[in-house]
């Protein structure tokens, strides 16, 4: 069996199955020094659909292979505009650039940091995917003579074998990107194993938070849609950066509401996500007063939003139609948390907790009375953060 052959099969085969990208991209530099392509450098990158991430590859060398992500601001810089890259996904052509007599202020500074380097000739060309998407790759010679064609010619022949072997990981990870960004990390990674029928549930224990922005309904009808937009994404940046940064999981956004919940499981536990959960509302205020602070400087009037933390069992799963499912929390912790929440438009705090939570997190809360809450025959106790002194 010749190289190509060898090395189409592994892809096809091994390497396809393995989901694993360092993997693939190792092997096949390595089989195409083994035909006697003189490789020093290969970039195989990956664009795929995420609202953080416009694409992702591998880069690998003799020393090490290594993956990596793109924003979608670095498009936007001298690092993409006039690369390799631009060029062949927008003229959809291979491109070859000697590396030698480059010009420092014509050529792109990729060429100028590899002829550095001692690279001598680069090649660019593009791979091809079943649904249509393009996505590029470079390579690096050092060799003196540079990139033969029968260099070239062997490259492209096996394109279509690493096509093969990277597409399934890049669908995999833009599927769950995708899933994650709209349904949070917990019911992302549910749904992906597979719990996708209506009705299917889990009964969990949970921390539930729920958050709530003050006076949206007059500044929807008032301030303009940009202004309203803006705000609304201000103050979903501060929640959601808040609860994630303190392990909860934000599991969706009801108009200008959000619910989050801080999963209680053995190896971590309810005094601990109790503890997360206040940490979470206190980092979430800390982030309103810096927003408000930049709102101010552009001339918008402040935000401002209240927090009601409870803890409980609730159900954990599908809800919705056979053809449109939505994936949530249901129960009376749930309910407990958003009327709490409701309080603190009247009581004076903006952050309200339940004696569970106060119980679990007491270095958190204080006590602030009895209340009266819709729906329940008994007033309830509420606990307000504790005020910490200079």
């Amino acid at each position: 069996m010749d190289h190509l052959a060898k090395l189409t099969n592994w892809m096809m085969n091994d390497g396809r199955c393995s989901g694993d990208p360092v993997k693939i991209v190792s092997h096949f530099c390595t089989s195409l020094i083994d035909a006697g392509v003189p490789l020093w450098r290969a970039n195989i990158g990956q664009r795929f659909a995420n609202p953080l991430l416009i694409a992702w590859g591998v880069v690998w060398t003799p020393e090490e292979t290594e993956t990596y992500d793109v924003t979608h601001e670095i498009t936007l810089t001298d690092s993409y505009v006039g690369s390799s890259f631009e060029y062949i996904l927008e003229h959809r052509k291979p491109l070859h650039k000697s590396l030698r007599q480059l010009d420092p202020k014509t050529d792109h500074i990729s060429y100028l940091e590899f002829a550095e380097q001692g690279g001598t000739d680069y090649y660019a060309s593009l791979l091809y995917y079943g649904d249509g998407s393009l996505h590029g790759c470079t390579f690096v010679t050092r060799d003196r003579d540079g990139f033969l064609p029968e260099n070239l010619e062997m490259i492209e022949a096996a394109l279509p074998a690493l096509s093969c072997a990277m597409e399934p990981i890049t669908m995999r990870k833009s599927s769950k990107g995708l899933l994650r960004t709209y349904l949070g990390d917990g019911p992302s990674e549910a749904v992906w194993n597979g719990t996708i029928k209506r009705g299917e549930r889990t009964r969990i224990e949970a921390v539930v938070m729920f958050s709530d922005l003050r006076g949206f309904t007059t500044m929807s009808d008032t301030a303009s849609k940009e202004h309203v937009f803006e705000a609304l994404n201000g103050y979903f940046d501060v929640v959601v950066q808040s609860v994630e940064e303190n392990g909860g999981d934000v599991l969706k956004f009801m108009g200008d509401g959000i619910l989050s919940i801080f999963p209680i499981s053995d190896p971590v536990g309810r005094a601990e996500q109790c503890q997360n959960a206040a940490r979470a509302a206190q980092d979430a205020m800390a982030g309103l007063a810096a927003l408000n602070l930049g709102r101010n400087q552009a001339g918008q009037p402040p935000l401002d939003f209240g927090i009601g933390i409870n803890v409980g069992h609730v159900s954990y799963g599908n809800i919705g139609s056979p053809g449109r499912l939505d994936f949530t929390v249901l129960g009376g912790a749930v309910n407990v948390a958003s009327r709490v929440e409701g309080l603190t438009k009247t009581i004076g705090h903006r952050i309200l907790a339940t004696a569970a939570v106060a119980a679990a997190a007491p270095d958190f809360f204080s006590s602030c009375g009895s209340y009266a809450i819709r729906g329940l025959p008994d007033e309830m106790e509420l606990f307000a953060p504790i005020e910490v002194s200079d």
